[in-house]
This record gives C-alpha cells, sequence and structure tokens, in this order.
C-alpha cells in the first residue's frame, strides 16, 4: 500500500521513521512518500519537501516565511492529489497538519491517521472540532490523552505505547558500559555526576543554562556535565560554560543518563528521558516577562504542569521551577532535596515508577502500524 506521511521537525522525522520500518514489517508491499527528514530517507520512499522548510515557529517568523509555507502547504496538497496514496499519515506539528487534514478529508476523501497526535489539552481545545470532522484515526502516544479525548470530547483514540519509553528501555536492555569506560571515554573525573540537560533551541539554553550552571556548581563533590544538542555548536555553548566547571559531551545524552545521579532539565521529552533513567531531576525552565507567563498559566493554559512526567502522572512528581518561581537559589535548593542521602529523592524515583507503569510496555511504532495496515486491509 501507498502511505504518504508528514512530519514537520525533527522530533516528528524520528519517529516517523520507525513507525515506517514497522509499516514495512506488517505490509510488504509498503510505498513511502513523504515531507520530511534524513531518518525517514534512511527508510526508503521519495522525499517531497524537507523538514526545515516547514519548521518555522513563533508569530514573526511564520509571518516571514508566510509565501514559502502557503507554497509548501499547496505543493503538499497537489502532490497527494496526484500520487493517490491508501493513506496519509500526518505526525505531530498540527499548524500544517491539520489544514491538510482539512483538504485530504474534504476533497480525496482519503483516510487521514493522526501519529501523536496535537497537544490541544494543553492549549488550542477548539481544534478537536477540526480532529473530529478531518481525521479518521489518532494514535496517542500518551496515556492521559485517551480521558482527554474519549471522556471530555467522546471522541474514540488509540493508545499505542509511547516511542520514548521504547527508545530507552531498548538503549538500557542493549548498554553494558561501566562508569569507569564512560568517565575515560569523555575525559571526565571519578565524581558522582549532575547532568544538564538546557534543551535543544538556542534561547532554551540561552535562558536556562547560566542558572543551571551557578546553582550547581556549589555542588564541589560531583563534576557536572553538559549534555549537547546535535543542532548546537560547541562554540554556543562555550559562550556560558567557559571558565566554568562543566565539561560538554555531545550525542550521548542516554549514556550520559545511565551514568547520572541528578540532572537539571529543561522542560519537554527530556523530562520523560531523565525518569525513564530513574535520574532524579529539577525541572528548570525560564520564560521572558515571568509574571505575566505565570498568570497565562493559571488563566489560559488548560493543564497544571508543563513536565510530561508530571502530566503522565496527573500528580507533581518532579518540581517544576518555572516563570516566577525559576531562580538560582530555587534551582540550589530543589537539587540538593534530591542527591543521595535525602528523603525526596526516593518519594521522586516511587514516582517515576508511577510513570512508568502508566505508559506501559507497548511498542508504539508496530503498534500504530499493525492497526494501520489492518484498518486498510
Amino acid at each position: 500500500m501507498k502511505y504518504y506521511i508528514i512530519a514537520g521537525e525533527a522530533s516528528g522525522d524520528l519517529h516517523a521513521s520507525h513507525l515506517m520500518k514497522a509499516l514495512q514489517q506488517h505490509d510488504s508491499g509498503a510505498d513511502f512518500r513523504f515531507f520530511g527528514g534524513e531518518k525517514m530517507q534512511a527508510v526508503g520512499g521519495t522525499m517531497v519537501r524537507h523538514y526545515r522548510e516547514l519548521a518555522y515557529m513563533g508569530f514573526i517568523p511564520v509571518l516571514l516565511h508566510l509565501p514559502t509555507i502557503l507554497r509548501n502547504m499547496r505543493q503538499c496538497k497537489e502532490d497527494i492529489r496526484q500520487w493517490q496514496p491508501d493513506a496519509v499519515i500526518l505526525v505531530d506539528y498540527p499548524g500544517f497538519n491539520l489544514k491538510i487534514a482539512k483538504y485530504v478529508h474534504a476533497e480525496l476523501k482519503i483516510p487521514v491517521y493522526y501519529y501523536i497526535s496535537p497537544k490541544i489539552w494543553a492549549w488550542k481545545e477548539y481544534r478537536i472540532k477540526n480532529i473530529k470532522r478531518d481525521v479518521d484515526e489518532l494514535f496517542s502516544i500518551l496515556p492521559f490523552e485517551v480521558p482527554f479525548y474519549e471522556g471530555k470530547h467522546h471522541y474514540p483514540i488509540h493508545y499505542v505505547g509511547n516511542p520514548t519509553a521504547d527508545e530507552v528501555r531498548s538503549f538500557r536492555e542493549e548498554y553494558k558500559e561501566t562508569n569507569d569506560a564512560f568517565i575515560k571515554r569523555h575525559g571526565l573525573s571519578d565524581k558522582p555526576i549532575i547532568a544538564l540537560l538546557a534543551g535543544s533551541r538556542r534561547q532554551e539554553i540561552k535562558d536556562n543554562l547560566p542558572a543551571m550552571v551557578e546553582a550547581a556548581k556549589d555542588f564541589t563533590d560531583y563534576q557536572l556535565v553538559l549534555a549537547g544538542a546535535p543542532s548546537i555548536d560547541d562554540s554556543y555553548y562555550s559562550k556560558f560554560i567557559e571558565n566554568q566547571p562543566v565539561t560538554l559531551v555531545h550525542n550521548d545524552t542516554y549514556a550520559l543518563l545511565a551514568q547520572s545521579t541528578a540532572a537539571l532539565v529543561t522542560s519537554g521529552t527530556a523530562t520523560l528521558e531523565t525518569a525513564l533513567f530513574g535520574v532524579p531531576q529539577v525541572v528548570c525552565y525560564e520564560t521572558p516577562v515571568p509574571w505575566l507567563i505565570s498568570f497565562l498559566r493559571r488563566h489560559l493554559l488548560k493543564v497544571k504542569y508543563i513536565s510530561l512526567v508530571n502530566l503522565i502522572a496527573d500528580r507533581e512528581v518532579v518540581t517544576e521551577l518555572v516563570a516566577d518561581t525559576f531562580s538560582v537559589d530555587n534551582i540550589h535548593r530543589e537539587l540538593s532535596m534530591i542527591l543521595p542521602g535525602q528523603p525526596a529523592r526516593d518519594i521522586m524515583l516511587q514516582g517515576y515508577e508511577e510513570v512508568r507503569q502508566a505508559l506501559g510496555d507497548q511498542v508504539a511504532p508496530d503498534n500504530a502500524a499493525m492497526m494501520m495496515v489492518d484498518l486498510l486491509s
């Protein structure tokens, strides 16, 4: 069968590539055409556009690149119409993908499957009308989305498992490196490690890393190791860690977490990864105009938490220092409470076990691919 897949950013490229491999296992005749990236291209098929030509975030960048975005959307619609796939599979990226879903549903009558559902539970909940109208089947990777979509909005979805949990589980099963070997490979000392995961975008790093370093460097019995994001050059990090007791490690985040005692983490998938490695953490997220962001969180956002760990557990397992609670002193205090020998550490580790149980052990891309092939058959 023919599958047209649209992923609009790096994480979507990764998850879509795993889904494509699973589709190949369940459908020997699987043929792919896609908007995506190198990881999808490595699986096979035809790449129509790279996600870099789609991934504009924020009001000003979107406005400046609006002609390009509209041109890409027109091309995508026309390409789907000409290729006539058996299914269109959308991967996250709702601003673009929901418009494609509307067109495909109304004009082409081709099944629309959404893998990694839009996070409308956080904001833009009004999009549920578009999803109900234009998406034939929705595949969720977060267990708390089931009561949101099915209970609140009476729209049935499929929870297929969590790909991050799959990836961490597979890594931990295969990773055999000793602490001594890891330390030697990266030229580290023999002190226990506090990992710094400061985000994958320059603005996140600029906002969060200086305070993380300032708060953690007082813990002289530990060494600070910074997980470098793939898209960020060493020269950018050097502005924040030069003459600081921090070692930069690139492209080895999972191994770093496997060897760490505690972590300071900018919110995102990294908070879940850190929890699944069993590393106690403090979630740190600086924002511009903190008092305004704090107000908006209380009055506009639909969720109580920003970290996936707390959202999945539906309670505060990890401390979130966001907006007006983000400060060097608060980070220092919370970090001291999760180091070995502190009661808060064991309490957090117990909460992590709740998160693991909620996620389950299903292999998300395989589960989703099997359902998609069965539906089409």
